[in-house]
């Protein structure tokens, strides 16, 4: 519905994306995890990219209003601070992909939900990344999250049948987490 109607669902997605962001990210550890020596939590997206990448580029290509960027930011700084001893990041790791190799994995991924991704979103989302994770572009709110250290990973090459390329990738990550 966000992509048929961007301007009446964009506000409704991200309240609703970011609210089972949050849910995940304050689920306790597992039993098996916290007896294993330090706990590791991976997610393919943050509460702060909800905010930082996709809810910001919404706002920016006016698919968000004014007022409801307002309020979205009013929330989620309220939620953050809430929660904010049990959010703690120690690290990004960013999979980094040019739009054009993002939108040909989407297309071969062929989700219904996907369909009407166009490659002009998919730019914004790569200059939102950019700005945030490797250019680190400052903003007031944005402050706390300058110091966070971010692995970043070219994944443009398709390595999904290549061992030797993933055990690479792992080997990295691997260390980034070691030294968190």
């Amino acid at each position: 519905m966000m992509y048929r109607e961007p301007a009446r669902w964009s506000y409704t997605f991200q309240t609703y994306s970011f609210m089972s962001r949050l849910k995940v990210q304050l689920e306790p550890f597992p039993e098996n995890l916290l007896q294993s020596g330090k706990p590791v939590q991976i997610f393919e997206r943050s509460v702060y990219s909800d905010r930082y990448i996709f809810a910001k580029n919404l706002f920016e290509n006016g698919s968000i209003s004014d007022i409801e960027w307002h309020i979205y930011q009013d929330w989620h700084s309220f939620l953050l601070r809430q929660f904010a001893s049990q959010l703690t990041l120690h690290g990004f790791i960013y999979l980094q992909a040019t739009p054009q190799v993002c939108l040909e994995r989407l297309c071969r991924r062929a989700r219904e939900e996907e369909k009407g991704i166009e490659l002009a979103y998919l730019e914004q989302l790569h200059n939102q990344h950019e700005a945030w994770l490797t250019q680190k572009t400052t903003e007031l709110h944005f402050e706390a999250l300058l110091n966070i250290p971010v692995l970043v990973l070219d994944v443009n090459d398709d390595f999904s049948e290549e061992v030797t390329k993933q055990e690479e990738l792992m080997r990295k990550v691997n260390s980034f987490i070691r030294n968190l």
